[in-house]
């Protein structure tokens, strides 16, 4: 289903929620989003392989594939771009990312020579072009790949935040509005608790896109902040939230016990996010 986050007759700005099936109950529900200025798209972490035939699908609908300028990569997890390989088959798109990750994008493709469409994004990072406007890359490294970042788009003021946001929740939810962030809050917060760095990277987030405009914080997994007030009050939460190396103590280095029977079953999705 694709959802219409913003349109303006000539800028359109679509998720899509529910491509990956919820029979996968050991998979991660993933949005993905799509950009069109003036006739010029832009595919923000397209996926992987399950989401591949019906994002390119659903997508059709609204605007046709051709007509791809950008992939633009958050950091490169398989469920952000492992469908990589169909795309560049399929498009003549850029494929924009972290400088960090660029040498590492052809180990999702054929192994052909891809270097004149893969381009990196500096750390600062940059304003990409798209038809008459642009997206902004914004730095959100650590938060929780190494070399990472989030779109904004200024003519929606949406902020596509990648990982940063995620909550774990039924795939036919992910499409709502989160209505009560307290409510809401103990659906993201073991996510960030273990995958988000540490409190001292949250804080350098939070007072830099308090210079930002934004509407709406977009997750890649999970429901969407709309409103001021709601995206005021993630950023404050992010802002105090105590994670990563910050909760690191030496029990969580110690060597494993004797060697025992493997366990029966593998760990579920929603218990490895939670840690």
């Amino acid at each position: 289903m694709a959802v219409e986050l913003y349109n303006d007759g000539r800028h359109v700005c679509l998720a899509f929620y529910d491509l990956v099936d919820d029979k996968h109950d050991n998979t991660v529900q993933s949005n993905q989003f799509l950009i069109v200025d003036g006739g010029t798209g832009a595919l923000i972490d397209p996926g992987g392989n399950m989401t591949y035939n019906a994002l390119l699908m659903a997508m059709q609908r609204y605007f046709p594939s051709r007509g791809l300028h950008y992939i633009l990569a958050s950091h490169p997890d398989p469920d952000i771009i492992a469908s990589l390989n169909k795309w560049v088959v399929v498009t003549s798109c850029k494929i924009m990312i972290s400088s960090l990750w660029t040498r590492f994008v052809p180990h999702f493709t054929t192994g052909r020579d891809l270097g004149e469409r893969i381009f990196g994004i500096p750390d600062c990072g940059m304003n990409i072009p798209l038809g008459q406007s642009f997206v902004q890359a914004v730095p959100a490294h650590f938060l929780h790949s190494e070399g990472n970042f989030q779109f904004y788009d200024p003519v929606s003021k949406s902020l596509f935040s990648g990982d940063l946001g995620a909550s774990l929740m039924p795939h036919d939810l992910a499409c709502e509005v989160v209505p009560d962030f307290n409510i809401h809050l103990p659906l993201m917060a073991p996510f960030h608790r273990r995958y988000m760095i540490s409190n001292k990277v949250c804080r350098l987030w939070a007072r830099m896109v308090r210079g930002l405009d934004i509407e709406m914080i977009v997750p890649q997994h999970g429901a969407r902040f709309v409103g001021k007030d709601m995206v005021n009050r993630f950023i404050d939460w992010v802002e105090q939230l105590q994670c990563g190396v910050d909760l690191m103590t030496e029990n969580h280095y110690r060597l494993p016990p004797a060697v025992g029977a493997l366990p029966e079953k593998s760990v579920s999705c929603a218990e490895a996010l939670a840690g």
